[in-house]
């Protein structure tokens, strides 16, 4: 082992602050690397090309960028105390700045230095550094941890319940507010409420209500992909997991950013048990209350209600109190907003505006007629949905 390697494992040794870090699998494989036996080049082979996999799995060959990516996403005392708008004590900062001092170092690692002595005239894949400020960057993160999160928070904008976790979701909906067309006084008033939220002040729950393809959920979507800098993140969760609502608030209620609780296409049934949970979450029981957290849901049911025959002729003498109780949680979120289907004139204004955005050039008398065939073709009506999809048929030169 060289005295470059030898240096950067004392110093890995005495990180405290940024530990996290080595949960990564790169830089967990890097830091092994690097205080591996150079003396025993079987063994040394295979934890170098064992750090390059896991690199290369990351979708890049540079470290530099990787390793400052996972530092600026760790969660740690200092970002957490900043998030809160707390400075670290003196103790902790002078720890971190060192710490930052060793990755920048550690992130100028070439192949040549790692391979330095090495005794192997094999061929070895290689990865590239670059000119990266950590201490900048993590300073410039710190000042603006409520908005960008740490940890899982700074991962994605969206996030979904499953088996009790909130996990990130990776590749989620990019939907952009620019490209929503119609409904401009509907979105508006989701907007509002979401820069009420995001600003502090008092925010609704939310029911987007109305017919099928009129861009309900992605309203939402595109307000949360527009909004990501400002600290909103949407954590999607199904009907059946509303009863676990107090446990989501539990975990999110300290974190300093804003969160949409977002349910998609709901609606109930007499007796369902998850009803009650969302009555308490829209009425602010002391389990389902917090200052940084609305729900949004849509529906293609104004009431939420799925009513049938034995709904109304059942034996239960209180059974109209019942369906009147089930009818008014509708009325319960503070802002409902209704998508309902197009015109013939709107919808032909959304066909011509995304025409003109995907670059296509017809006939305007044409490109309408053309549309409304195709609406009436496809079995759906008149709708945004259906718009997008008549203009991507022509995208594909299939119409």
């Amino acid at each position: 082992m060289n005295d470059k390697m030898i240096d950067l494992c004392r110093k890995r040794d005495a990180v405290v602050i940024l530990r996290g870090v080595a949960e990564d699998e790169a830089c967990c494989r890097l830091l092994r690397l690097i205080g591996s036996d150079i003396e025993k080049p079987d063994e040394y082979v295979s934890d170098y090309c064992d750090f390059v996999a896991a690199l290369y799995r990351e979708n890049t060959s540079n470290l530099s960028e990787h390793l400052l990516k996972v530092i600026l996403e760790d969660e740690n005392i200092c970002i957490v105390q900043a998030a809160k708008g707390k400075s670290p004590e003196p103790e902790m900062r002078e720890a971190l700045i060192h710490e930052l001092k060793f990755f920048q170092e550690l992130s100028q690692l070439t192949p040549e230095d790692v391979t330095d002595g090495l005794d192997f005239d094999g061929f070895l894949p290689k990865w590239t550094i670059s000119d990266v400020d950590f201490a900048g960057s993590y300073n410039e993160r710190l000042s603006l941890a409520g908005n960008f999160g740490y940890g899982k928070w700074a991962k994605s904008c969206m996030f979904i319940y499953r088996d009790g976790k909130i996990e990130p979701v990776m590749k989620h909906d990019r939907q952009k507010l620019s490209e929503l067309f119609g409904y401009e006084k509907e979105r508006r008033a989701v907007i509002d409420n979401t820069l009420a939220l995001i600003e502090g002040r008092p925010a609704q729950n939310v029911l987007l209500y109305g017919d099928a393809g009129t861009g309900k959920s992605s309203t939402v979507k595109a307000v949360v992909n527009e909004y990501r800098e400002r600290g909103l993140r949407l954590i999607e969760i199904m009907k059946e997991q509303l009863r676990d609502i107090p446990a989501i608030i539990d975990e999110i209620s300290d974190i300093p950013l804003r969160f949409i609780l977002f349910t998609d296409d709901l609606s109930f049934t007499s007796g369902e048990g998850c009803f009650g949970a969302l009555k308490a979450m829209l009425e602010g029981s002391a389990a389902a209350k917090a200052s940084n957290t609305v729900i949004y849901a849509t529906s293609n049911r104004r009431h939420l209600i799925r009513e049938s025959f034995s709904d109304r002729e059942g034996d239960d003498v209180h059974r109209n109190d019942s369906m009147q109780e089930m009818l008014s949680l509708s009325a319960r979120f503070g802002l409902r907003v209704n998508f309902s289907r197009p015109d013939k004139n709107e919808y032909t204004s959304i066909v011509k505006e995304l025409a003109e955005m995907n670059g296509i050039v017809l006939d305007e008398k044409e490109l309408s007629l053309k549309a409304e065939q195709f609406a009436m073709a496809s079995g759906n009506g008149r709708s945004p949905r259906t718009a997008k999809q008549f203009v991507a048929s022509l995208v594909s030169g299939n119409n």
